[in-house]
């Protein structure tokens, strides 16, 4: 059962910045109508049992009144987690997961196009400082966003161009092996190392500036953002929030493998690369993006907690990830 709550109606434009589009909303699948007083399904049991486990005093409800007091307890707590998470529009969505055999909570990224970088794209900064921003964004997003970065670009773009080769000499000879091309086809087609060179220095990691060499709020931010994203990465595999195994997805959404597999989400910057993000995203723009970014069974109602626990973790990775971006140190 396709869920309407986790529909992917594709964005008019790949190139919205995230910034534009931020805000957090939180679902429990509407499998079973307030207004029909029938059993609670699977997900609003275990929701529930988690939520009854909080209270200390046992009321008494009705059937729509105990859906409604689950949803409005279960939102206020995830919200609560989310609580200034502005770097990207998230859902939480709770499925019921009958055909699966336990519920599940998703956490779905809605923002599409490329991160709003700041002062690391848009300032006069030093560029080792950028740079050395720059680097920790792309080693460290990916645990608990949808995003691809300016490898996975390059890696699709030569599959899709060059047959997966990186070098020109290469590059030229597949164009002539695959598609026919001819010398002033090939003169006209970008080359691998033409695209490289494209590339802004304040993405070269080579040019990044050693932790001594930046100013102390600066080392301060990148700090809190490794911290954070060690701490969530640490965690433990089972009940995180933020881990996505795809065949598990395939189940609990049937009918998801036919959008884009890239990511909705990319640090490439795109008035560099406006032609190479529209190639790779036009499967996307017109399947929908893969936009799900952790999807976690749950068989029993405390493994809330640890899902919780992990919520919370990335929560901070998304807030450090912030508060680098906006932080313009001084010169």
């Amino acid at each position: 059962m396709v869920l309407p709550i986790l529909s992917r109606h594709p964005q008019d434009s790949p190139f919205l910045r995230s910034a534009d589009l931020a805000g957090r909303t939180v679902h429990i699948s509407p499998d079973i109508p307030v207004m029909f007083d029938r059993p609670l399904a699977a997900h609003h049991k275990l929701v529930g049992s988690w939520v009854a486990s909080k209270e200390q005093e046992t009321v008494h409800r009705t059937r729509p009144e105990a859906r409604r007091h689950i949803e409005r307890v279960f939102q206020t707590e995830v919200l609560e987690s989310l609580r200034s998470c502005t770097i990207a529009d998230l859902r939480v969505v709770v499925l019921n997961g009958e055909s699966c055999g336990a519920p599940a909570v998703a956490i779905v990224c809605d923002s599409v196009g490329q991160l709003d970088l700041g002062w690391i794209e848009d300032s006069k900064r030093p560029i080792p400082w950028r740079a050395a921003a720059y680097r920790v964004l792309e080693r460290t997003l990916g645990s608990a966003l949808p995003i691809f970065c300016y490898d996975d670009l390059f890696d699709n773009i030569s599959m899709y161009y060059w047959d997966g080769e990186t070098e020109d000499a290469a590059a030229r000879e597949a164009l002539v092996a695959l598609h026919g091309a001819d010398d002033s086809e090939i003169a006209a087609q970008t080359m691998p190392s033409e695209m490289n060179a494209r590339r802004p220095e304040w993405m070269l990691a080579a040019r990044a500036a050693p932790t001594s060499k930046l100013p102390t709020a600066l080392r301060r931010a990148l700090r809190e953002l490794r911290d954070a994203h060690a701490a969530l990465t640490n965690l433990p595999d089972e009940h995180h929030a933020w881990r996505l195994e795809m065949d598990v997805l395939y189940e609990y959404v049937p009918g998801i493998e036919e959008c884009s597999p890239l990511p909705p989400l990319t640090l490439v910057p795109v008035e560099q690369f406006a032609v190479e993000v529209d190639d790779v995203g036009r499967h996307g723009m017109e399947y929908g993006f893969m936009d799900v970014t952790g999807l976690c069974p749950m068989t029993h109602s405390t493994a809330i907690d640890v899902w919780h626990a992990s919520l919370a973790a990335g929560a901070r990775l998304l807030r450090a990830a912030k508060h680098l971006i906006e932080l313009y140190p001084p010169e």
